[in-house]
């Protein structure tokens, strides 16, 4: 990730990367903060933005694809790569194990379950372990939260950075919290994130829920396209920024009950999750949290190109999610 700066480009350097300044401050204007994001952009996006004309959008992908690697590689270089991405911890060694290390950088992973199953408590205990050393299971980086239902709380954060040792203030000012009202305000909220994320090290990002506004805001059958056409782009551009600056994903999603039409007979989960088959696609893993026994959840991983269908059993205390209790 080669974040794109105008205040450093002086003199004999008015190209960065062979770019010239004033376009670069154009790109930072359009939401285009990286190298990356030029070259992967699609042409139509670009000249979208003002003062770039086709012509010129040609010049500067051109400049761009020198530098980012957009051909074919070998599946052996993609193993290394893959070998070298971090996993930040959940708190709980048996959900770690089964997620084999953790929650997986660089790409979306959804947590979908009933109200008051969990999804909540393992994003804030997240938003502290990103923050950890490497060594113990972290990314030192900084988390982004982005709450649609208002259920983020600081003092939950707090708690869970005295379990670890961490300063309370440090990783409070670590965390970048933004409040989503509407639907397009919470696609705004992305393209702000992008920005931030080109200024410093971020290894996280939260949507807690990613549906919930759409959810209230699309009604009836009439309007169902429309949704998902909105809900599509949404993730799409979360999945960009999972790939251009390599941070954790993850979105909890809300669910509804299966088997509506009298189908209950059949065996099958009870509920499933909100947002069909585009959040499905979207996602990398998914993963599906149950009440267990007491202050005990049940994860289950139903999607992930790598890893098995399997069961994991954490709890939730005072000091976030734990390892389960008997």
């Amino acid at each position: 990730m080669e974040a794109m700066h105008a205040e450093d480009v002086h003199g004999q350097d008015q190209m960065a990367h062979g770019i010239p300044a004033a376009d670069i401050k154009k790109l930072i204007e359009g939401g285009v903060h990286t190298l990356e994001a030029l070259a992967h952009a699609p042409k139509r996006e670009l000249t979208a933005i003002k003062g770039l004309s086709e012509a010129k959008v040609e010049k500067l992908q051109k400049e761009a694809w020198k530098l980012v690697p957009m051909g074919f590689t070998t599946a052996s270089i993609v193993a290394e790569q893959r070998a070298e991405l971090i996993k930040v911890t959940t708190g709980c060694k048996e959900l770690d194990n089964i997620l084999e290390g953790g929650i997986e950088t660089g790409s979306i992973t959804e947590m979908y379950g009933e109200f008051r199953s969990g999804k909540t408590q393992l994003c804030h205990t997240l938003c502290v372990t990103c923050q950890l050393p490497i060594d113990m299971g972290g990314a030192e980086g900084k988390a982004l939260y982005i709450d649609t239902e208002g259920t983020f709380r600081p003092q939950r954060l707090a708690q869970i950075a005295e379990r670890y040792g961490l300063s309370v203030n440090d990783v409070l000012d670590n965390v970048a919290y933004a409040r989503a009202h509407n639907t397009e305000h919470q696609c705004n909220l992305l393209q702000a994130a992008a920005g931030m994320m080109a200024e410093s090290r971020f290894a996280l990002v939260i949507v807690d829920s990613a549906t919930a506004l759409y959810r209230s805001e699309f009604n009836g059958r009439g309007e169902l396209a429309a949704r998902q056409i909105q809900l599509g782009r949404f993730l799409r551009a979360l999945a960009k920024l999972a790939d251009e600056f390599g941070v954790a994903v993850v979105v909890t999603n809300q669910v509804v009950a299966a088997n509506l039409d009298g189908g209950a007979m059949f065996a099958g989960p009870s509920v499933k999750p909100i947002g069909g088959n585009i959040m499905a696609h979207a996602t990398t893993t998914r993963l599906w949290i149950k009440k267990g026994r007491g202050e005990n959840r049940i994860v289950k991983i139903m999607a992930s190109p790598s890893l098995p269908e399997r069961e994991a059993t954490f709890g939730i205390a005072a000091e976030g999610v734990t390892d389960a209790k008997d």
